[in-house]
């Protein structure tokens, strides 16, 4: 089977052919770390952790690269509000940027590089492009020249003339044409500033990436992605840069991720409805929320609600609870002398389902649709009174593998589970030697940690809930 991925650059659905066979060079911009990441954020860095999950599950190996921007306006200006540094207001929301994607499920990248530490790469690079004549100094200040570069507008798919004509920018004598870019900035005597060929300064915000990703995965990639605000001006203007100065391509596939709207509005500052993941994180389950963000196509534009969050989660417990059953089930099945191959043909169609999904640009909605078909057949086959521990050992395995694809993890937390089961049998206990009271104190007790209990003919079972 082909994987087939959307290219922002073509504007169509394109075959994955990787430069190397078997390899995937990947870039994902990473967060301005100034704040805590919102849930804007939160979907680049889960949707591409999917593909960047399910491209490892089709055996390719995943270079994986996303960087932190932690030098820019933004920090300096909140540094001088919290009274601090730029590096130490940077190392606090690094640390928790990783808090919030440990619990959404987000896989480390192979390298997150920092701005910080990779200062000489971009003077250099930017050494380079005064040198090729695609960029010039003024006053400490080095400037992207954008008409020098004959493709500039080619991802966003705008011409030069019609960017210059719509630009609000604010005018500086200084560029030659109001789309040049900073590649360095000048600094005052009180900023965070490195020394320079130009002068003291730091990095304008395009150019560490063209830098990073040079460094760590060549001058060609084949995958950059990032969210849809980045197409213009940053990942045009990366395009420009490491173009210029390369002389090949940069990307060979642009991935851009839809915006997520609040309650049917646009999430921004100035409506005050930004939702920080911190927060959201003492509101819902973090599982809940990762199946929420990949509930829908990535393209796709995604409405955030409390009602839709619930609904996500209580469709994560519906498949949750059909793993659990299963491994209840396997406790008193054995394997039967019947044919099962009527089974096995029809749970190859529902994993054939998946990774079609899959393979067309990453369709996490289909792909679920198909993960419920499975769901659907394990929990009609365990109406049976009998059932044939072959049959439910791959359900559970299917289940398992599917859901690891999209990095959901189905097994209760070992030290948890243990902890709850212990509780349990203290209750079974207690109403064996009628001590109702203790046994409503245990029940009470899980209760307040979202734990429901049920009384089935094989035994208590138990679930999480929100």
């Amino acid at each position: 089977m082909t994987i087939n991925v959307y290219n922002t650059l073509t504007k169509k659905k394109e075959p994955l052919k990787t430069m190397e066979p078997g390899k995937v060079k990947m870039y994902v911009c990473g967060p301005t770390v100034y704040n805590y990441i919102h849930i804007g954020n939160a979907r680049a860095f889960t949707m591409f952790d999917v593909v960047r999950s399910y491209l490892e599950y089709r055996g390719y190996e995943v270079i994986y690269v996303q960087n932190f921007t932690d030098v820019d306006d933004k920090l300096i200006n909140k540094a001088k509000e919290e009274n601090t540094t730029v590096e130490q207001l940077a190392e606090k929301y690094i640390d928790a940027y990783f808090a919030d994607a440990d619990a959404l499920g987000i896989k480390r990248a192979n390298v997150h590089p920092r701005v910080m530490e990779h200062i000489s790469e971009i003077i250099s690079f930017v050494e380079q492009l005064i040198e090729k004549g695609y960029a010039y100094e003024r006053d400490g200040d080095v400037y992207f020249d954008t008409v020098s570069y004959e493709d500039y507008g080619k991802l966003s798919k705008q011409e030069l003339e019609d960017l210059q004509s719509g630009a609000r920018i604010e005018i500086d004598p200084r560029k030659k044409n109001p789309l040049d870019f900073a590649l360095w900035k000048s600094t005052k005597d009180t900023e965070i500033a490195w020394d320079s060929p130009w002068g003291k300064g730091r990095p304008g915000w395009h150019i560490e990436c063209s830098a990073m990703a040079k460094k760590y995965l060549g001058e060609t990639i084949d995958i950059h992605a990032g969210g849809q605000d980045l197409v213009f001006p940053h990942h045009e203007n990366e395009v420009a840069q490491s173009e210029a100065l390369n002389g090949k391509p940069f990307a060979n596939y642009w991935l851009h991720n839809g915006y997520i709207n609040i309650e049917n509005k646009k999430m921004s500052k100035s409506l005050g409805n930004v939702m920080i993941v911190n927060e959201l994180r003492k509101l819902y389950q973090p599982e809940a929320l990762r199946f929420f963000l990949i509930s829908a196509h990535y393209r796709s534009p995604i409405n955030f609600s409390e009602e839709l969050v619930q609904y996500a989660a209580n469709g994560l417990e519906r498949i949750k609870t059909t793993y659990s059953n299963i491994e209840h089930r396997l406790t008193t099945s054995v394997d039967l002398d019947n044919d099962i191959e009527e089974f096995e043909v029809q749970l190859a169609k529902h994993i054939k389902d998946f990774e079609q999904s899959m393979d067309d640009d990453f369709n996490t909605a289909e792909a679920l649709a198909a993960v419920f078909e499975i769901v659907r057949d394990a929990n009609v086959y365990m109406r049976a009174e009998v059932t044939d521990a072959r049959i439910l050992k791959r359900y559970k395995e299917t289940l398992e593998t599917l859901m690891a694809v999209l990095r959901i993890e189905l097994q209760q937390a070992t030290a948890m589970e243990a902890d709850i089961e212990a509780l349990i049998q203290e209750r079974q206990q207690a109403r064996k030697n009628k001590n109702f009271q203790r046994a409503d104190e245990i029940r009470d007790q899980l209760l307040e940690q979202g734990i429901v209990l049920e009384d089935t003919p094989q035994g208590v079972r138990w679930k999480k809930v929100n």
